[in-house]
């Protein structure tokens, strides 16, 4: 456990007549907020103070992230404002963190003002900053904002890196602005800054959802025959592309030169084999990489289960679906609704009412057309009673959840 071995650092030191400082604490502090673990946080704060080692702007801006990452933006400013009451020198990676936190917590405009005001101020900007503001305004949705301010960051003297021209090119592929993002992917490639396979990927992506199948396998081509370094995930989009398009071989023969070049397959490696090969029906290979998969203990399969028993449901394979979703340790609302639609599908919404009801006693969130579906279904099979019995009992599933 970290906060066992980070202390233990601390008496280590002591023993060898070495006292810590706050340069020691900020570390141990950034460590426990890579975990969320707040009240370690405090407790190391309050050690401080007690040992008279005064915590300086670092100290602050990493418990101020950890509070933003915790989703407790109130506490995060109450943190901003002791900055201020202290007098403390505020650093320009105190305002990035702001601005961050209060885009991650979906307050992308006070976010906006805020930059505003600290730029009348006096605050200059740097390339992070416009960076964190524009990757906040295309998660909001707001991609026309987004591009204003790509052309704010030009005009401002700053030079756009590649990670501002993916970041809003993914945002106008987002929001369907299909040759806006080519122009942006245009202009990056203009400027030389397409030197790596992750925005060609977003594109062949793009291509492939749109049903631009030959445009997307000139993308790939492009990656594959220039010799691109590519990472796990690069390999994971390429391989997704091809199995969407029913290519298994190609994805095959490219795992196989990740595997050549020192890369190992993860857990969305399999997944997306195992979607891949129920979409053609290949269930038994599906199902060696399932069994692959637990094997080599990988921490969540629940992903790689949903694709493997939706693909069964949507092949009519429901009996066999079933006896998989009983055999599960974890499900979640999308392991429900499967199941669910499917039985309704079948016209089995007895089994669909009773899977409905645990989904929702287990405090997962249900799809209205699933309730919808069941709750029709019964009523159509000249089951009313039954109908109205499930309705109460959701109500009171509800309630109680409460």
């Amino acid at each position: 456990m970290w906060s066992i071995k980070g202390y233990s650092v601390l008496y280590r030191m002591k023993e060898a007549g070495i006292y810590p400082d706050t340069i020691t604490y900020n570390s141990l502090i950034a460590g426990a907020t890579r975990y969320c673990m707040i009240s370690r946080c405090f407790d190391l704060f309050e050690e401080m103070l007690e040992m008279s080692i005064l915590p300086d702007i670092w100290s602050y801006n990493t418990l101020m992230h950890c509070f933003f990452k915790l989703r407790k933006p109130d506490e995060a400013y109450r943190v901003f404002q002791d900055i201020l009451l202290k007098n403390i020198s505020v650093h320009p990676a105190t305002f990035n963190i702001l601005i961050n936190g209060l885009c991650m917590n979906g307050y992308t405009e006070n976010a906006l003002m805020l930059f505003r005001s600290i730029k009348r101020h006096g605050f200059i900007p740097q390339l992070a900053t416009y960076n964190i503001l524009i990757h906040g305004l295309c998660k909001s949705g707001r991609g026309k904002t987004a591009r204003e301010f790509l052309n704010e960051l030009v005009e401002s003297g700053h030079i756009p890196n590649a990670i501002t021209y993916t970041t809003v090119m993914k945002c106008c592929f987002r929001c369907e602005q299909f040759e806006e993002g080519l122009k942006i992917f245009a202009e990056m490639r203009r400027k030389g800054y397409t030197y790596d396979a992750f925005a060609y990927c977003t594109v062949a992506s793009m291509l492939l959802k749109t049903g631009k199948m030959n445009e997307a396998n000139e993308y790939l081509g492009y990656i594959i025959t220039n010799g691109f370094d590519l990472d796990m995930v690069s390999f994971n989009t390429i391989v997704n592309l091809y199995c969407k398009e029913g290519q298994l071989d190609n994805a095959y023969k490219l795992l196989h030169e990740a595997e050549k070049k020192g890369l190992e397959s993860d857990k969305y490696t399999h997944t997306i084999f195992i979607d891949g090969l129920c979409r053609t029906g290949n269930f038994k290979e599906a199902q060696q990489h399932l069994d692959y998969m637990s094997m080599m203990g990988f921490d969540s399969n629940l992903v790689a289960l949903n694709s493997f028993i939706n693909g069964l449901c949507k092949a009519g394979h429901l009996d066999h679906a079933l006896r998989m979703f009983e055999s599960m340790d974890a499900k979640d609302s999308i392991t429900y609704s499967t199941m669910v639609h499917s039985l309704c599908n079948a016209r089995r919404f007895r089994a669909a009412s009773k899977l409905l009801l645990s989904c929702i006693r287990g405090g997962m969130r249900i799809l209205k057309s699933d309730k919808r579906g069941v709750i029709d279904g019964l009523r159509g099979s000249g089951y009313s009673q039954e109908a109205k019995k499930i309705q109460s009992k959701i109500r009171l599933a509800k309630i109680l959840q409460n």
